[in-house]
């Protein structure tokens, strides 16, 4: 209401940026109940303060009431300033904001006039001002200028031609839009200033993920992290990796020694015993059995929870030594093993795990940097040389010149023919170096493996370098068969081999980079901040709430590629997401299809049980939601 109220109908002949900069400077002198400004106190301390209300006197200047505000923004007392006291402390409407407000409270650009609608509702008067009158005239409802009018008289006298009318009107134009004319949106921006445009392709509409877990809505955070963590630290913890489904399962089941639940708390806690962790300080003075079996895991597991006296927890140690672990609320079970997994990340073998992980990293990324800089050289190299080589051909189509200027014809012993030769020579180095350059940093990568298992001293360690051994041991391999072959191959041929050669070993990179990644990251967010993870031993993809209060899921490849349908790229959120699913878009389709293939085969597992007898009945471990039974730990330490 008091934007209109400070103009009459008629805004005159500003330009929009001379308009808007008028508004913004009226709206700046005027204050409001509840504007958050900054004000001088008794002392002179600028303080910030909130305006409760104006007291309006026509004898002395306007005061107002406010009260002083403190850190939290909590009302701590009240007072009574002059105007001169207050201070915004920011601009409460821009430039920018009220361009649009104008354009769409005007029905003319040039001179400007309100809407009929707006004039009625909050009372402005329609009459032209006085600084107006002699510069504009009305004509059937429709605003003209002065300019408009001679010329409207001049033409009707017949004293001017029509056309320069026209062309005067077409400049007025045309001036009026270079100043209405505003800088192209250079995207992407904050997705929740996208507006949607014309030119947008045909996105299509975002599917609803499945919501369907068997622990409970607050549990499945614990429930992801938890199994992450045991999938990533599998060696470490001599674990053998096992499914998100049967790990839900497994939580669930009400039975008190189901094995999958029994080696994942037994090999935590042997980690923990290993580690000389204080948490079991206070078990060595009690009498325990050395070796962590099926029948007194419990007791280590009470132990611990007695250490770290955790409330939530600790009341269920009762519970647990009478047997009945399987009876707890999920909850309370995803509680202690994420309470597990945060001591174990705490000690020093997590640790060197993570450490090492990260120096092999950095070892790889440097051996990446340092290949793509050969290969950028041998290009160069190779660029030159067929440049030399045109060169060479184009001398030995024509004559040369002697030194006595007479034209002589190039003889096929001459000087291009040697060096043409030799920079051929030279390109054949260059290409047999590249096996010897791969070798040398495979054996660097192996020194370096080598290196951070001693360090470790770890046996799980060794078996995965001897893994990674092989691989480097199969490229060589390849790198010298095809460095003695390289003698009898055509240039083009050299060429096609060694781009192939550099895919592999950009394949192989990935590869190796990929096998150090031991913590998992969102693939990113979406405009409204929703979090999305994909875990490479899954295949689904997770959605997480910007509270992360919800939980749900994609499992199928026809709504992930609804989901990248959905996404605007001229969002900077969904923009990043759209790269990252589209980067991992091959393996999470892989990932699902196998998803898909074993739900089809428990579920004709299931009709088989069906179909049979009533006689006869089917064992427990014979139904598919119950295969996390049939679990084997087969990295169990001896």
């Amino acid at each position: 209401m008091f934007l209109y109220s400070q103009a009459n109908c008629f805004s005159g002949m500003l330009s929009l940026k001379d308009l808007a900069d008028m508004i913004a400077a009226k709206l700046q002198e005027h204050l409001f109940v509840g504007a958050e400004l900054h004000g001088k106190r008794k002392k002179g301390d600028l303080c910030p303060c909130k305006i409760l209300k104006v007291l309006e006197d026509s004898t002395v200047k306007t005061k107002y009431e406010v009260a002083w505000l403190d850190r939290n923004k909590k009302v701590t007392e009240p007072a009574v300033v002059n105007r001169d006291d207050l201070i915004w402390k920011k601009s409460t409407f821009s430039r920018n904001s009220l361009k649009p407000f104008i354009r769409k409270s005007t029905r003319q650009s040039f001179p400007r006039v309100l809407h009929d609608k707006l004039a009625e509702k909050y009372r402005i008067s329609r009459d032209l001002a006085q600084d107006l009158k002699g510069k504009v005239f009305i004509k059937d409802g429709v605003v003209y200028n002065k300019r408009k009018k001679d010329a409207m008289e001049v033409k009707d006298s017949g004293k001017l031609k029509k056309k320069k009318v026209e062309a005067e009107e077409a400049e007025a134009t045309k001036k009026e839009d270079n100043h209405q004319k505003e800088e192209p949106i250079k995207y992407p921006i904050d997705d929740l200033l996208v507006q949607p445009e014309t030119d947008d392709p045909v996105f299509t509409v975002r599917p609803l993920p499945s919501r369907e877990f068997n622990v409970p809505m607050d549990g499945v955070g614990d429930l992801l992290m938890v199994w992450d963590f045991l999938s990533s630290f599998s060696k470490l913890l001599h674990l053998w990796p096992f499914s998100l489904e049967d790990f839900e399962n497994a939580i669930c089941c009400k039975g008190s020694n189901v094995n999958l639940i029994v080696e994942t708390h037994s090999s935590l806690i042997r980690l923990l015993e290993r580690e000389k962790d204080e948490c079991f300080s206070a078990v060595q003075k009690r009498t325990r059995a050395l070796k962590i079996t099926l029948t007194n895991w419990t007791d280590y597991l009470c132990d611990f929870l007695e250490i770290i006296n955790i409330d939530d927890l600790s009341t269920h140690i009762t519970t647990i030594k009478r047997g009945h672990y399987g009876l707890l609320d999920t909850q309370v079970k995803l509680g202690i093993l994420r309470e597990l997994v945060n001591q174990v990340l705490e000690t020093d073998i997590a640790r060197e795990k993570l450490a090492g992980s990260v120096e092999e990293r950095q070892v790889l990324l440097s051996m990446k940097r340092g290949e793509a800089l050969e290969e950028g050289r041998k290009k160069r190299e190779e660029k030159e040389w067929l440049k030399a080589k045109s060169a060479d051909n184009g001398a030995m189509n024509g004559h040369g010149v002697d030194s006595t200027g007479n034209n002589q014809p190039v003889l096929s012993n001459g000087n291009h023919i040697g060096q043409n030769a030799q920079i051929a020579k030279n390109k054949g180095e260059a290409f047999s170096t590249r096996p010897n350059h791969a070798s040398n940093n495979s054996r660097h990568l192996e020194i370096e493996s080598k290196k951070t298992g001693k360090k470790k001293n770890m046996g799980v360690e060794s078996q995965a370098e001897k893994g990674i051994d092989l691989t480097k041991k199969e490229a060589l391999l390849l790198l010298r068969d095809e460095k003695i072959a390289a003698s009898t191959w055509s240039i083009k041929e050299q060429r096609v081999i060694y781009l192939l050669l550099s895919l592999s070993l950009v394949a192989y990179f990935e590869r190796e980079l990929e096998k150090r990644i031991l913590h998992t990251n969102p693939l990113g967010k979406d405009r409204d901040y929703n979090r999305y993870w994909w875990f490479k031993r899954d295949g689904r993809v997770f959605v997480e709430s910007s509270d992360s209060k919800l939980w749900s899921y994609y499992c199928c490849k026809e709504e992930i590629d609804a989901l990248m349908g959905s996404l605007n790229p001229k969002g900077e959120r969904e923009r990043a997401l759209q790269t990252q699913v589209e980067k991992f878009y091959s393996r999470i389709c892989l990932e699902l299809q196998k998803r898909s293939k074993d739900l089809a085969t428990k579920i004709l597992l299931e009709e088989a049980v069906h179909r049979r007898s009533t006689r006869v009945r089917a064992l427990p471990r014979e139904n598919s939601a119950n295969a996390f039974l049939n679990y084997v730990n087969r990295w169990k330490e001896d």
